[in-house]
């Protein structure tokens, strides 16, 4: 067995970390490039914590998911106020923005060098700017990942590019920042984050240290997630979530995810809909046709035994099989009022493009077991 494990160079956690963000940042540089969002993040409460600790700062204003015109805008107004650091602060789009941003900084060419599928896929290989991620969902753990997601309009899909070298220096997770998250965002991000440590649990490239990591992410995930949705302010759900998305960002980053998000990029890519809502339309049907594909094949499969693993889990059921599991998660789904992918923009016409896309991302290549053009439509289906 050889595996690798990576993630930031230091994971901070907790209520009111935060307030110490002045003397963090501090250690980088005097002037930072902040990454922000709109809507409810606190921007104002960062630049005065950053002041207070006599660091300059420049914000940059993502409002949408990251097109690679915004990167170029962002690197453009780093050099402009001569930045030394960047700060991504708000949701996964947000951050993943900053960790594009902080690498381009630091390597030469173009960001479409960098680009999987669309661009030439090279790998990052000078050291990133430094870079503090301080997530204010709950949902892709982009905060320890070693990619970015850009979405090219051009070929309407959402791609990464990463490199060990891009993972953040620092990863800031305050749950306190979340209680603010109206219910859709934390259905829509919590079931991203439920469907990452799900999908690092079975994917075909999992090991020891994500096997541990995932398992207690869907614990956390399936006790918390519907008390956060319904009462933003319960400390113990939203740590949870903070803590599942965390997990799910190191399963993603060290073991890979699977079909769920092989899909998800194509259909983000097409369809102006979130991404948490487009997993959790999928993910009960990737599990079904996994089980139907890996039964398929000869023996009992370790992977049989994970999904049964999650279906006990979930359900607190210790006798419960995958079907159970399967139900509980579509049940899950709508208590969220996650709709279903009809209502997303999509049409049946658009499922052969979405396969054809699916099926050369990086995540369907992990997925536990290959699933045919057949398998990949009837998801769709089922999920339409």
């Amino acid at each position: 067995m050889r595996f690798e494990f990576s993630s930031a160079n230091q994971i901070i956690f907790g209520e009111g970390v935060l307030s110490r963000v002045g003397d963090i940042t501090s250690e980088f540089g005097e002037c930072a490039l902040i990454v922000t969002g709109g809507g409810s993040v606190p921007v104002d409460l960062l630049v005065y914590l950053l002041e207070a600790a006599g660091i300059t700062s420049a914000v940059f204003r993502v409002e949408s998911e990251p097109e690679i015109q915004t990167v170029l805008s962002g690197i453009e107004l780093a050099k402009q106020n001569r930045c030394e650091l960047v700060i991504g602060f708000g949701g996964g789009s947000v951050l993943d923005t900053a960790k594009a941003i902080a690498a381009m900084l630091t390597n030469p060419g173009e960001l479409t060098d960098y680009l999987e599928v669309v661009g030439l896929g090279r790998e990052i290989t000078h050291l990133a700017a430094p870079l503090i991620a301080i997530p204010t969902t709950a949902g892709t753990g982009t905060e320890v990942t070693r990619n970015a997601v850009i979405t090219s309009p051009k070929h309407r899909v959402k791609v990464s590019m990463r490199g060990r070298k891009m993972i953040p220096s620092i990863a800031l997770v305050d749950p306190e920042l979340t209680y603010t998250m109206p219910p859709a965002v934390t259905a829509s991000t919590g079931m991203d984050a439920f469907t990452q440590v799900i999908e690092g649990y079975v994917s075909t490239h999992a090991n020891p240290m994500t096997d541990i990591i995932s398992s207690e992410g869907i614990k956390r995930g399936a006790r918390s997630l519907l008390k956060a949705y319904h009462d933003g302010q319960d400390r113990q759900a939203r740590r949870d979530m903070c803590l599942t998305s965390l997990f799910g960002g190191l399963a993603l980053a060290n073991g890979g995810l699977g079909a769920v998000h092989g899909f998800a990029g194509p259909i983000g890519g097409m369809f102006n809909a979130p991404h948490g809502v487009i997993c959790a339309c999928l993910l009960p049907h990737v599990i079904k046709y996994n089980m139907i594909a890996l039964h398929n094949l000869a023996g009992r499969s370790e992977t049989e035994t994970r999904y049964q693993n999650i279906a006990r889990w979930v359900t607190g059921n210790s006798h419960a099989n995958v079907d159970d599991g399967v139900n509980w998660i579509k049940e899950l789904a709508e208590s969220l009022d996650i709709p279903r992918l009809r209502s997303l923009g999509i049409h049946r016409d658009d499922f052969s493009l979405i396969i054809e896309k699916s099926k050369v991302s990086s995540s369907m290549q992990k997925n536990p077991v290959k699933l045919d053009e057949s398998f990949l439509r009837s998801i769709l289906d089922e999920a339409y």
